[in-house]
């Protein structure tokens, strides 16, 4: 599993004119039923997003599509994380969990 934060740049005044290209791209994460969540982070920092069922290889690749992340808006910051307790909420993830 990967959270990956999306922190601006100091080019962030032209992320509006990608975000159409950028929701595209988030859309798609979630119909490959990679990305599990994205969402803002506070205050205005950028955004962050958890994916799961791939490999860090591919999630760097994915990443490294994002338009935001090709224009140099925000720079991309990738941590793995190997969840040992999931909330029942979150049954999704229980594959993830280690034995």
């Amino acid at each position: 599993m990967f959270i990956v934060f999306l922190n601006f740049t100091d080019k962030r005044e032209r992320a509006p004119a990608l975000m159409a290209e950028h929701n595209e791209w988030l859309q798609q994460g979630f119909a490959d039923q990679v990305f599990v969540l994205a969402g803002s982070v506070a205050p205005a920092r950028g955004g962050a997003i958890i994916a799961h069922n791939v490999t860090r290889e591919d999630i760097e690749s994915r990443v490294s599509e994002d338009p935001l992340v090709t224009e140099g808006i925000v720079a991309a910051e990738i941590i793995e994380l190997t969840p040992t307790k999931v909330a029942q909420s979150l049954a999704l993830l229980d594959a993830e969990v280690a034995a």
